[in-house]
């Protein structure tokens, strides 16, 4: 995609074209140094899209197994009936082999391919820690130009796997009943980052109960310590049971949604933008770790300057790419 195609392609993908927006895609991805320069124009003229500044970027995460997928479909499907355009990243994990992505969460989620109103993208972790991908920022940036609603589904939490807070309006952390999974969520701090939290496979009637109860217990320990729901000030984590399976609960999980945006919007752009600072720090950190991160002043100089920055029209790519070519001539300079 040349320069000077890109403020058409621009245009295109907020009108949602879905041509102009799997090219888009195909540009973020790609990490080839000769493609920084036109990454940096499409997110820059995508930057003040009017649907990005009106949508609404959820993250669904939650560990392997627990109907992430299924749940993200059914989801969809319901914010479509309710007339909104809706884009979702699903984060695949890497083949071993090709470095690409396997596609298990595409092959999961049952979509019309001939709705205008819906997009998916499965992209591939390529070795990324924290259940994303190295393009997931970027890519939810370019479907929130064109789309009402952006789903952003990660690969699976483990114990420190939370980058989805980073890039998401609203995060929902989906479990499972009988999993065991609150007590480990719990001592791994986890239950910090929710602002719904989701007991899928809800027709499994006394499991379920559990669960929720748990989660409440969960809820009330982490509240006791300082965490949960503390990003967002007053709001009250709730939580809701659903069966993807059988569409139970979607229309109450879409209300908590709505009801979240709606308590986040004054607070929104700050929000978005500490997303967009640790990002930034959080890529040049896996490229070039704590020595990369002293060389270039300290945490506390990179963190002042990526806020500058990015309020100067910078993106956590661009910026990243920037901050590693000083990093490597710095090194240069003290060989």
């Amino acid at each position: 995609m040349p320069l000077s195609d890109i403020a058409e392609d621009a245009q295109q993908v907020m009108s949602a074209n879905k041509a102009a927006v799997s090219r888009a895609l195909n540009l973020v991805e790609d990490r080839r140094a000769e493609s920084h320069a036109r990454v940096a124009e499409l997110l820059a003229a995508l930057k003040d899209a009017p649907k990005a500044a009106g949508g609404h970027r959820v993250g669904l995460t939650g560990p392997p197994g627990v109907g992430k997928s299924t749940l993200t479909s059914v989801l969809a499907r319901g914010l479509r009936l309710r007339d909104r355009t809706v884009g979702v990243v699903a984060v695949d994990p890497s083949s071993m082999r090709s470095g690409g992505s396997l596609l298990g969460d595409r092959a999961r989620m049952s979509f019309d391919p001939t709705d205008n109103g819906l997009f998916v993208r499965s992209l591939a972790t390529a070795g990324e820690v924290g259940g994303l991908a190295y393009a997931a920022n970027s890519s939810v940036r370019v479907l929130g130009a064109a789309y009402d609603t952006v789903i952003i589904e990660t690969t699976g939490v483990g114990q420190s796997e939370i980058d989805i807070v980073h890039v998401a309006d609203t995060v929902v952390l989906v479990i499972q009943p009988g999993s065991g999974d609150v007590l480990q969520f719990l001592k791994a701090g986890i239950m910090e980052i929710p602002d719904i939290l989701v007991v899928n496979k809800a027709d499994q009637d006394e499991l379920a109960r559990r669960a929720v109860a748990d989660l409440r217990g969960a809820l009330r320990t982490a509240h006791a310590v300082g965490a949960g729901g503390a990003q967002d000030g007053a709001w009250e984590t709730p939580i809701v049971a659903t069966s993807a399976t059988k569409g139970s609960g979607i229309d109450e999980l879409i209300a908590q949604l709505d009801a979240h945006r709606k308590h986040v919007e004054t607070a929104l752009l700050a929000r978005r933008r500490r997303g967009e600072v640790q990002w930034t720090l959080d890529l040049f950190i896996r490229k070039h770790g704590e020595h990369g991160v002293s060389t270039l002043g300290g945490r506390r100089l990179l963190k002042a300057r990526a806020e500058r920055e990015l309020d100067g029209g910078e993106t956590p790519l661009s910026l990243c790419e920037q901050l590693s070519r000083e990093y490597v001539a710095a090194l240069g300079q003290t060989a």
